[in-house]
C-alpha cells in the first residue's frame, strides 16, 4: 500500500525544491519570492525503493480571513488532516521563529505523523538552527538539503518504518473484508432461493459500502 506524505512549513522554506527531487520532475514552482506555491500539488515520489504519493502544499502562514493568504492556509491545513505522514520544515539558516512555533503545535493536535526537517542544512551555518529545531517538541530533526539532495538517506529512515505499518494495516483490513464477505455469502446459502433473490441487491450495496466507506 502506498501512503501519502505531504510537505508543510512556513513560505520560502524550500518544499517545492524537496518536492521536485522527489518526484523527480520540476513540477512545482521554485523561486525566492515567498508564496509562490498557491495550490496543492501532488506527485508520485521515489525514494530509493519506496514509492509513495507526496503533496507540496502552500506555505503556512498566520493569517484566517478569506485573503489569499488565508485560502492558501485553509487548502494547507486540509492537506495536513488527509496526510498520512507531515514532512515540517524549517529553514536551519533562519533558525526556528515565531510562526514555525505557532504550526509545530497545530501539527502536534492534527497530524497522524510527523516529520521535523530542519532545510537547507548544508555548511555550519545551518548548525545553530539544527539544534534550536529540537525546541519544537517534534523529534529529532533530520538535516536536510533540498537543493543538494542530502539528507535523503536519513528520510528514508523514517519513512520505512512508517510504510511497513501502513502495508500491515492495509492487508489486515482485507483480511477483515474477505471475512464479513465470505459470511454473508455463507448466509445467504442457507436462506430459501426466493428470500437469495430478494435479499442479493441489498447484500452487494453493504459490500460495497465497507470496502468503499462514505
Amino acid at each position: 500500500m502506498s501512503f501519502s506524505l505531504a510537505i508543510v512549513g512556513r513560505p520560502n522554506v524550500g518544499k517545492s525544491t524537496l518536492f521536485n527531487r522527489l518526484v523527480g520532475k520540476r513540477l512545482a514552482l521554485v523561486d525566492d519570492q515567498p508564496g509562490v506555491t498557491r495550490d496543492l500539488r501532488e506527485g508520485e515520489a521515489r525514494l530509493a525503493d519506496l514509492r509513495f504519493t507526496v503533496i507540496d502544499t502552500a506555505g503556512l502562514e498566520e493569517v484566517t480571513d478569506d485573503s489569499l493568504q488565508g485560502r492558501m492556509r485553509r487548502l494547507t491545513e486540509r492537506a495536513v488532516d488527509m496526510a498520512d505522514i507531515c514532512l515540517f520544515m524549517i529553514d536551519a539558516r533562519v533558525g526556528v521563529t515565531q510562526t514555525d512555533e505557532m504550526f509545530a503545535d497545530i501539527l502536534r493536535k492534527r497530524a497522524k505523523h510527523v516529520i521535523l526537517g530542519a532545510n537547507k542544512g548544508e555548511g555550519s551555518a545551518a548548525d545553530a538552527g539544527v539544534l534550536e529545531a529540537w525546541a519544537l517538541g517534534l523529534g529529532e530533526p533530520l538535516r536536510l538539503s533540498a537543493e543538494h539532495g542530502e539528507g535523503m538517506t536519513d528520510l528514508l529512515r523514517c519513512l520505512m518504518p512508517l510504510a511497513d505499518d501502513f502495508k500491515e494495516r492495509a492487508q489486515n483490513e482485507a483480511a477483515e473484508t474477505d471475512i464479513d464477505i465470505e459470511e454473508s455469502d455463507a448466509e445467504d446459502a442457507y436462506r430459501p432461493h426466493s428470500e437469495q433473490a430478494v435479499a442479493s441487491g441489498g447484500c452487494r450495496a453493504s459490500k460495497c459500502w465497507k470496502i468503499h466507506p462514505h
